[in-house]
C-alpha cells in the first residue's frame, strides 16, 4: 500500500423508517458531498484499489457515491467496521494492505477521527492540522496519508465535503 484514505461518512438523514442508526441513509446533501470529495480525490490522482466499508446504510451510500465518480472499487463491506474504534480500524487495515497500492477506508465518527489523529501524531505532522482534527471532524472528510517504505502514514492532505 502506498496510499491509504480515511474518510468519514456523508451526512445521513435524522432517522431512519426502521428507527435503527444502521439504517440512516444519505441525505441529499451527503450524496453530493462524497461526489465532491471523489472528485477531490481524482483530480488528486487517487483511484483506490481496495476499500474497507461498514455496512451501514450511510457509509455503504457514501462508497457507493465516490464509486458513481471514481469507478468500480472491490471492497469489504463488514458490520465489524460500524462503530469501530481507532485499534479495530487500523488492525483491518493491517490485514488489507497488500490489496493494493491505495486504500480507502470509509466508516464512522469517532474512530475514523481519532485514527487519523493517530497517524497524524504519529507522523509528525504540525499542529495547524492536529489540532485541526482533533477539534472536529465533518462528515465526507476523507484525510490522505502516504505511506512510507517503513509502513507508516505519513500526511498528505484532507478533503472536505465543501
Amino acid at each position: 500500500m502506498k496510499q491509504l484514505i480515511i474518510m468519514r461518512h456523508a451526512k445521513a438523514e435524522k432517522d431512519a423508517d426502521s428507527g435503527e442508526d444502521f439504517d440512516r441513509v444519505l441525505a441529499p446533501r451527503g450524496r453530493e458531498e462524497a461526489q465532491h470529495v471523489a472528485r477531490a480525490l481524482q483530480a488528486y490522482g487517487l483511484k483506490p484499489d481496495f476499500a474497507l466499508v461498514s455496512a451501514a446504510a450511510r457509509t455503504q451510500g457514501t462508497f457507493e457515491e465516490v464509486k458513481s465518480v471514481l469507478g468500480d472499487i472491490p471492497a469489504l463491506i463488514s458490520d465489524d467496521f460500524y462503530n469501530a474504534g481507532s485499534e479495530a480500524l487500523r488492525q483491518a487495515i493491517e490485514r488489507h494492505e497488500d490489496e493494493g497500492q491505495c486504500l480507502l477506508v470509509v466508516a464512522h465518527n469517532p474512530g475514523v477521527q481519532y485514527l487519523v489523529a493517530e497517524y497524524l501524531f504519529e507522523g509528525a505532522a504540525g499542529p495547524e492540522i492536529t489540532d485541526k482534527v482533533r477539534g472536529n471532524y465533518p462528515t465526507a472528510t476523507a484525510t490522505v496519508f502516504e505511506v512510507d517504505v517503513a509502513g507508516r502514514p505519513v500526511y498528505d492532505g484532507i478533503y472536505l465535503a465543501k
